[in-house]
């Protein structure tokens, strides 16, 4: 008996797998989304961020101070790998022309009691004005500024420690009583792609596995199919073999695009992957069956084809920001820090980032491979009881209008008459 049914069990996915798969690589949309975008996306951002460095940024000073500690601060500033001194303007709107220009990316400005105070042992001030039509230009006027402005406060510490007499030991233990050198491991270059790829190459697998299956979920709706309709020999039975034969069908050729994704796209544009090929894969394997079963529940509110591509509009900036890529997770208002527990993209990227960007074992990413499996898990049994509960539909429907109408009577409304005249008749 258990033989039999499990050989029926298995005669019925493959049946349900094999349909799915026809249905897929029939639909010219699905392939455009799963084959073009989820191969040629990964190219096409590193392409855009391939140079993730940017050098000498030009910068303009205003300098009216003109004393030895302003001149040696522009000397420094100018000797940075982030920031060149391209012009000394007389004034700040001479400045301020040649940054609406686009001549310069920020200006540094020197008031005229800069020198005074800090002759007079007083905190100074200058100011930084950054362009901000582009990340890359603030980062680096703020790294070069920042990373002068600290050499700097050492330099007057060792200046007027040594003229209150102190010797040269007591100033050093005095500045610097502990030394250290500053070392980023994983991104030294402070290099932008780095960081920001690696979490885009998890969103697409995600995001484009979900737009490919709500695409015929869509489609199917308006042909007024249904894309939970079970085989007639299950007789409603079948809701996990539906499920997971379906599942199936995305997740095979989704495992040849993740690894494409995963490990292809970083070796050719150079991406250090400091993780170990198996452990990276494994965290993939758990990602992948996670977002075949989010997609899979969350498919079922769309309606219309076209909805697909509001969403798309919608839905994946917030799903990179809730990544803690370019913002602290613990930072995050509980709403959303709660919200981002909806998305397997949350923990794939944070766990892919700590297998292969900051190189730690299978410990670095447990916490997240046990999100992923819960997540699986929850939207395994969500997934099931979407299908069941279309397919109620499906076989009450006819019931479900005589109620309506049997409802609509009651209260004295004529469906028929209101239908025509929403039909302008």
């Amino acid at each position: 008996m258990a033989e039999r049914y499990a050989k029926r069990w298995i005669r019925d996915w493959w049946n349900i797998f094999c349909h799915e798969l026809k249905q897929i690589f029939s639909d010219g949309g699905v392939l455009l989304i799963f084959f073009v975008a989820g191969l040629a996306y990964p190219l096409l951002y590193n392409v855009v961020y391939l140079n993730g460095i940017l050098e000498e940024t030009p910068v303009a000073v205003v300098d009216d101070a003109d004393c030895a500690e302003s001149r040696r601060y522009i000397r420094e500033v100018d000797a940075t790998r982030e920031l060149s001194i391209a012009a000394k303007c007389m004034n700040m709107d001479e400045a301020r022309k040649m940054m609406e220009d686009r001549k310069v990316n920020a200006i540094i400005y020197f008031p005229r009691d800069f020198g005074d105070r800090l002759a007079r042992m007083e905190t100074a001030k200058l100011s930084l004005y950054c362009d901000m039509s582009s990340f890359m230009y603030y980062k680096n006027a703020m790294i070069g500024t920042n990373f002068v402005m600290l050499h700097e406060i050492g330099q007057i510490q060792v200046e007027r420690y040594s003229l209150a007499g102190m010797t040269a030991q007591e100033v050093s233990q005095t500045v610097k009583p502990i030394g250290y050198d500053d070392n980023n491991p994983f991104n030294r270059a402070s290099n932008y792609s780095f960081f920001l790829i690696s979490a885009i190459l998890m969103i697409i697998i995600q995001q484009t596995l979900f737009y490919g299956m709500s695409l015929l979920v869509g489609t199917q709706r308006e042909k007024n199919h249904s894309f939970a309709s079970l085989p007639d020999q299950l007789s409603g039975n079948g809701v996990g073999r539906v499920v997971l034969g379906r599942g199936g069908a995305y997740w095979l050729p989704y495992l040849g695009i993740g690894m494409y994704i995963a490990f292809i796209v970083p070796a050719i544009f150079g991406i250090p992957q400091r993780g170990s090929f198996g452990e990276i894969l494994a965290l993939l394997l758990f990602f992948i069956t996670d977002c075949v079963f989010f997609s899979m529940t969350w498919s079922t509110v769309i309606t219309r084809r076209e909805s697909v591509f509001l969403l798309f509009l919608a839905i994946s900036p917030i799903c990179l920001f809730l990544t803690g890529c370019s913002w602290p997770t613990v930072a995050f208002p509980k709403f959303w820090k709660l919200f981002s527990y909806l998305f397997p993209s949350t923990f794939g990227v944070q766990g892919y980032i700590n297998l292969s960007t900051a190189g730690g074992d299978i410990n670095a990413a447990a916490m997240q491979m046990k999100a992923l499996v819960m997540q699986t898990i929850v939207y395994f049994f969500t997934s099931c009881i979407c299908i069941y509960v279309e397919n109620w539909v499906i076989h009450h429907k006819e019931q479900i209008q005589e109620r309506r109408e049997l409802i609509a009577k009651k209260a004295g409304i004529d469906r028929e008459e209101d239908a025509r005249i929403i039909a302008g008749e």
